[in-house]
């Protein structure tokens, strides 16, 4: 058996795992610090309105999603770095801009030019180059838990930095955090030799209409759009009605969402375990939507007390990173052999365009209907998420990977109809310029090593 499965990251892998999981972490602070603040702050800006603050709420969100799958295909041409480099440095010219707006306008400008640094596909592919296939998977949840501990932070600490150095401050700060990026990514992170051609990362432009028909994936493409829009939508609302509702002063409100997401991270990991280990995901997830579909039902009746709303944000920051988490596992594992990177792509989109619309659309119903209609707003659409969720199938417990092929096996006529026989492979994928093979593997059927041995098993032995 081989045992490089069990080998430890080296030392370049590790420096390049953890200095792109900064580089997330910092532009994740700065876009997401501004989402407990600015329904509150912003009003005080010349020409705000309910509707224009929950615009620049989710403003980054549509050149967020319009630049993603462009900026990660020029990637592939032109090398990663410039890519990022110039994306981080449109994420610290808007922050300037907004930080220097005494006007709504301004910060909408400043949000939608800090959208248009979507890095997020160049940082995974450069991540691919530098790590090795078997411990890709490590260094993807490395970036996945800080994607989420730096949503958890920014939470908290957008309110007492506001309260400390107002919005100027706070957009200063998220630029000062976009040059620190680039500083990480050009001293600490290694230099890579090569660009590797990665299916499982990059995205394929001649997968993208395949991925854009397949119905499975266009209901989870759905859903974190759904699930973003409700965070944004909330958002608009919630903030508000701790001070209008609940008399909680905005410079206090940090603690409300430091205990509701440290008690919230808590609570999903079982439920988390549970999914994966008993195989049941899909009955973790309806319960996910339900929750949160009811939760908003309950910040729209009963939400107009402190300890009600302090209630309803844990349950809601359970059920939204339970989601939060599920969703990405759900396209990896439903992805088919040698396309995930472009099912991430537009899985990626249709999570901005889902934060431009709940920006919008929070910010129109509160101006219109008032503060407890968005909860309601956010329920119905918790509603339409559910009917499109009820009739998801259980997923494949399946992972992706990929291994490189040996001449013989390249010019194996039957080599993925023989591996498709195998109890453990659910799909196989070859393409020949990379000399490698994509398979979706069930690892309780087959474990790694034998899969190794049976892909480059020439035919000529087997017959033997």
């Amino acid at each position: 058996m081989h045992d490089h499965c069990s080998e430890r990251m080296s030392s370049s892998e590790t420096r390049a795992a953890s200095g792109l999981a900064l580089v997330f972490a910092f532009r994740m602070l700065g876009m997401f610090m501004v989402l407990p603040v600015l329904a509150t702050y912003g009003m005080d800006l010349a020409g705000a309105t309910p509707a224009l603050i929950g615009l620049a709420i989710g403003a980054y969100g549509l050149t967020q999603a319009f630049f993603q799958i462009p900026f990660g295909i020029i990637s592939d041409r032109i090398g990663r770095r410039p890519v990022i480099y110039l994306g981080l440095i449109l994420f610290a010219l808007g922050s300037v801009l907004a930080a220097q707006s005494n006007t709504i306008w301004g910060v909408i400008a400043g949000r939608v030019l800090q959208g248009a640094g979507a890095i997020s596909a160049a940082v995974i592919a450069l991540l691919s180059d530098f790590t090795r296939e078997q411990h890709r998977t490590k260094a993807m949840a490395i970036i996945g838990i800080t994607i989420g501990l730096s949503f958890s932070a920014a939470m908290v600490i957008g309110p007492l930095l506001t309260r400390v150095s107002g919005l100027r401050g706070l957009f200063l700060t998220a630029g000062g955090m976009a040059l620190l990026g680039i500083m990480i990514v050009a001293f600490i992170v290694p230099r890579s030799t090569s660009t590797l051609a990665h299916r499982e990362s990059s995205l394929v432009r001649r997968a993208l209409l395949p991925i854009l028909k397949h119905p499975a994936l266009l209901c989870l493409d759905l859903g974190i759009c759904v699930l973003h829009a409700i965070l944004m939508c909330s958002f608009v609302a919630l903030p508000l009605a701790l001070i209008e509702k609940a008399g909680l002063p905005k410079e206090q409100h940090w603690w409300v969402y430091l205990t509701a997401l440290l008690i919230s991270l808590f609570v999903m990991i079982p439920f988390i375990n549970y999914s994966e280990k008993k195989r049941k995901i899909k009955r973790v997830f309806l319960s996910a939507i339900v929750t949160l579909m009811l939760i908003e039902l309950f910040f729209w009746r009963f939400g107009d007390s402190l300890w009600t709303l302090v209630i309803g944000t844990i349950v809601f920051f359970t059920a939204f990173n339970l989601l939060e988490a599920l969703l990405p596992s759900l396209v990896s594992k439903v992805s088919p052999a040698g396309s995930k990177g472009t099912a991430i792509g537009v899985y990626a989109t249709s999570q901005f365009l889902g934060s431009a619309l709940g920006g919008v659309m929070g910010g129109w119903i509160s101006q219109h209907g008032g503060l407890s209609v968005v909860f309601l707003g956010s329920a119905g659409l918790a509603a339409f998420w559910l009917a499109f969720a009820v009739i998801m199938h259980e997923p494949p417990y399946v992972i992706s990977i990929r291994l490189p092929l040996s001449p013989e096996a390249i010019c194996e006529a039957g080599l993925v109809e023989r591996l498709e026989t195998v109890a453990g492979i659910v799909d196989a994928f070859v393409v020949a310029e990379e000399a490698a093979i994509y398979i979706k593997l069930d690892t309780e059927l087959l474990d790694r090593a034998t899969l190794e041995q049976l892909v480059n098993q020439s035919p000529v032995v087997r017959l033997a």
